[in-house]
């Protein structure tokens, strides 16, 4: 461990930290209909989209309206995802002449990024066209975050209502999310891709003759426009196999650190949305806090373990850390604190192999992705995860201490309860479930690349990734068959969707209910 990679992941927090009230602010006057310094140019088109789709902004919807347009949203998602690759040979802007994708990896895929997960059975430069990667994963990447991000702000203003029936109007928040957030940032931030060095273009793969005379073809496309979005929305699915390890999606350290901070940026800024909708930022501050303990606690542990290298490498007279898998020109302490960050805020995207990391930096994207992806977490996921945890404690301290439990004025009943653990318990029981099945079904353990514990802990890690909706891979497992591709998007859909709907159930319960008075809490 070194002093400049402490000085990183010090500078890293304290930008976040920084930047928390002034994305929180912002993200707060968005969703309540206010006025901000865009509204002047993209108030026309919101009213334009609302009138091309027959949405009337001014009505609200009930919880359970709320989640069912949600998920008929998902479902024609899928279905075009779905026809965009299977149609892929005869469509155009296939400079490479991809031919169809597969039913099984087709199936995978569309219900990966529609998920928010963007899980990859497959090379995206060798297998997706450029109207697929753009029309398709890219499209996705900014309605999955914008849908996360939604219901985060659903199940606030559950908790900031009083005996109100309504959650809002996903068709409106849906809108405002990708008109004034995700879309006003991403134009900038893929402009500064470019200027790194991404690759931002419709032209065809390049052909060059490397030093010993051989043909190599150099895969480019619409790079820079898909790293954007799949960083920011901590969606994580690479345009190139290698994902930011790969020099044409994260070309330098500056572009390394600021697709670090955009991963984490909205997360933190929907703490502050939390305190500021409920009327007691400390809340948000508090939420914050707790996701920056365990946080911080994971960097030290990897950062750690990678600085000290392994016993092997040590026999070998090997110092500085394990470098395998692991990029020069990012070295041991930015792929430490980018693992932490991935696998967090369930992004997914590494620039860094997680296989090659020792056995306890390993271990904590491990561990951060079955905590649910709390720690700051997707776009609204992380916070309406955390939120989840809320209720269980503060139900379980009120039993110990003989009075009914409240959160922020309202009282956390058998209601709220019972939908918390109906999510929470989903998780263990969809990646424990299915690794289990997988260690002893034949075609399963056939596509293990390494037998023992490390083989084991590659099947768990997938399905712990594919459930948990974070995308990235322990690597040295195949995952492309009909067995991994079909028991992953199942996993990837009730992981999804299984904690959205007892989230939302949650948010209509908590709306109805009457704020518990200060006198009446201090009883």
């Amino acid at each position: 461990m070194t002093a400049i990679g402490w000085l990183q992941i010090l500078i890293f927090c304290a930008i976040i930290v920084a930047l928390t009230p002034l994305v929180g602010g912002y993200m707060t006057r968005v969703f309540g209909g206010e006025w901000t310094p865009l509204s002047p140019v993209l108030r026309p088109v919101e009213r334009l989209l609302y009138r091309a789709g027959g949405v009337d902004e001014t009505h609200e919807q009930h919880w359970l309206t709320y989640t069912v347009a949600m998920l008929l949203f998902h479902v024609g998602g899928f279905l075009i995802l779905y026809a965009l690759m299977r149609l892929q040979g005869v469509l155009p802007f296939n400079p490479a002449e991809q031919s169809a994708v597969a039913p099984d990896l087709a199936f995978n895929t569309a219900m990966s990024f529609i998920t928010n997960t963007n899980w990859q059975n497959y090379g995206g430069e060798s297998t997706m066209s450029y109207l697929v990667q753009m029309l398709g994963l890219t499209h996705q990447n900014f309605l999955s975050a914008a849908t996360g991000i939604v219901l985060a702000v659903a199940l606030i203003r559950g908790f900031a209502r009083a005996s109100a029936k309504t959650v809002g109007n996903f068709w409106v928040d849906v809108t405002r999310c990708t008109l004034y957030i995700l879309l006003p940032v991403c134009i900038p931030y893929a402009l500064f891709l470019v200027w790194q060095g991404v690759p931002q273009t419709l032209g065809a793969y390049v052909d060059a003759t490397t030093l010993e005379g051989a043909k190599q073809t150099i895969a480019v496309g619409p790079v820079a426009s898909q790293v954007a979005i799949k960083m920011l929305g901590t969606n994580g699915g690479g345009f190139f196999n290698a994902n930011a390890a790969h020099p044409f999606e994260n070309p330098t350290a500056l572009s390394n650190f600021v697709q670090m901070l955009s991963i984490f940026v909205l997360g933190a800024g929907l703490t502050n949305v939390f305190g500021r909708m409920v009327g007691n930022t400390r809340q948000g501050w508090a939420l914050l806090a707790a996701m920056g303990v365990l946080f911080v606690a994971g960097v030290a542990v990897t950062y750690w373990a990678e600085a000290s290298g392994t016993a092997t490498l040590h026999s070998l007279g090997l110092a500085g850390g394990n470098m395998e898998g692991k990029e020069l020109r990012f070295g041991v302490a930015s792929s430490a604190l980018f693992a932490v960050i991935t696998t967090a805020a369930s992004c997914g995207a590494v620039n860094a192999m997680h296989d090659s990391f020792t056995a306890l930096g390993g271990m904590i994207p491990l561990i951060n992705m079955q905590l649910g992806e709390i720690i700051v977490g997707g776009v609204g996921a992380g916070l309406y995860g955390m939120l989840l945890f809320v209720v269980l404690t503060v139900f379980i301290a009120g039993l110990m201490v003989g009075r009914t439990p409240e959160y922020v004025g309202k009282k956390i009943e058998a209601r709220e309860v019972k939908m918390a653990m109906l999510a929470i318990l989903i998780l263990p029981l969809m990646y424990l479930g299915w690794t289990a099945v997988a260690v002893i079904y034949p075609p399963a353990v056939a596509s293990m690349a390494n037998a023992g514990p490390h083989g084991f802990t590659e099947v768990l890690y997938a399905y712990t990734s594919q459930t948990g909706n974070n995308g990235s891979a322990f690597a040295g497992l195949t995952g492309n068959t009909p067995f991994y591709n079909t028991t992953g998007a199942l996993s990837m859909l009730v992981g999804r969707f299984w904690m959205i709907i007892p989230a939302m159930a949650i948010a209509g319960s908590l709306a109805t209910k009457k704020k518990v008075a200060a006198r009446e809490r201090n009883v």
